[in-house]
């Protein structure tokens, strides 16, 4: 009964995200069963249990979850594997959690043998969006949130840049919770001393800066197409042929589509020339890449809901994109390294 006190004075919290009442019902809900599942009990938070409370407060719904409710879930997640690989600096983008097509699993199978010092979460993390329409929060997707908060309460430095699907975290700027930094952006610099800009990207896309309505369409549309991609590759899989991207293999052919991108990267690479920046590391249009563009490195990390790709710093200071695939998850991919286009 305490329990069931405590999580409704959690739903009631004036600190609580800006979200629908049933939306923080069920999020509490969740957190109160799988404590209860697990044998411990959900406790409201104590008086000055957030590290930094912007005006307003701060409970964001899951990132913040596990150091602001102060309960101890234990999920399948719950155990540290030792990583097969170390890296100076993980870059991740586009995860879309909240979102059906969100392949979180694979995230969390690759995290079991990835690791690093810093991790940059580069927009689009939490998908406000598809929240916003319709609730989808599985396990995987909570367990993930949980590896973020561990990995930074283990020492790791991990920093949160948020994108245009999770926007509701740009009123926190410079809030520190859980462990974890949210900024507008960052410079990363690498061993050797070089600085590369580090920005999710959507505020060079035209269409989301300036028909929203439209970005909302375009997402809809990018949804369907997902969900007709895993028809297609449900049967690919069934005589062992390798995964295949019906949007990828749109944007390589579809003129407009090869325009967009390059227009978009070259957006990037002025903004990182503006910054004084040697590079820059990006996300949200979903295409991985490596390559340099007039003299600026241009580096994208993909998305992990069909791509399912990392962007990753070694310790000798070499980029390289990794790719998470079905039929090879252990392997990674050779960096995708292209000259600058001409103008």
């Amino acid at each position: 009964m305490a329990s069931f006190l405590a999580m409704t004075e959690v739903v009631n919290c004036p600190a609580f995200p800006r979200i629908p009442r049933f939306c923080r019902l069920i999020v509490v809900y969740r957190c109160y069963r799988d404590s209860m599942q697990a044998g411990t009990r959900f406790e409201a938070p104590a008086q000055g249990d957030v590290s930094v409370v912007p005006p307003q407060g701060l409970f964001v719904t899951a990132l913040s979850w596990e150091s602001v409710k102060g309960a101890r879930m234990v999920s399948d997640a719950g155990s540290e594997e030792s990583p097969e690989r170390r890296f100076r600096t993980l870059f991740i983008s586009d995860v879309h959690l909240g979102a059906r097509g969100s392949q979180a699993d694979k995230l969390l199978d690759f995290l079991r043998t990835h690791d690093a010092d810093t991790i940059y979460l580069v927009g689009d993390i939490v998908d406000g969006w598809a929240l916003k329409s319709n609730w989808y929060w599985p396990q995987s997707h909570n367990d993930f949130v949980q590896k973020m908060l561990r990995k930074a309460r283990k020492g790791a430095k991990v920093i949160y840049i948020p994108g245009n699907h999770d926007e509701f975290l740009r009123n926190y700027y410079g809030t520190h919770f859980g462990g974890i930094d949210v900024v507008e952006n960052a410079v990363h610099t690498g061993v050797d001393g070089k600085r590369f800009l580090v920005i999710h990207g959507d505020i060079f896309d035209l269409v989301v800066q300036n028909a929203r309505w439209l970005a909302h369409l375009g997402d809809k549309a990018y949804d369907f197409a997902i969900q007709m991609n895993r028809f297609v590759n449900f049967f690919r899989r069934m005589f062992g042929v390798p995964y295949w991207s019906l949007s990828q293999w749109a944007k390589q052919k579809v003129k407009n589509a090869v325009n967009y991108i390059g227009a978009f990267e070259s957006a990037l690479a002025a903004e990182a020339r503006r910054h004084g920046a040697d590079g820059v590391i990006c996300g949200h249009i979903h295409y991985a890449v490596i390559r340099d563009e007039h003299g600026i490195r241009y580096m994208n990390c993909g998305d992990w809901v069909e791509s399912c790709t990392a962007l990753v710093e070694h310790e000798d200071g070499h980029f390289e994109i990794i790719t998470w695939s079905d039929l090879a998850p252990r392997a990674a991919a050779v960096p995708q390294i292209a000259p600058a286009r001409a103008a």
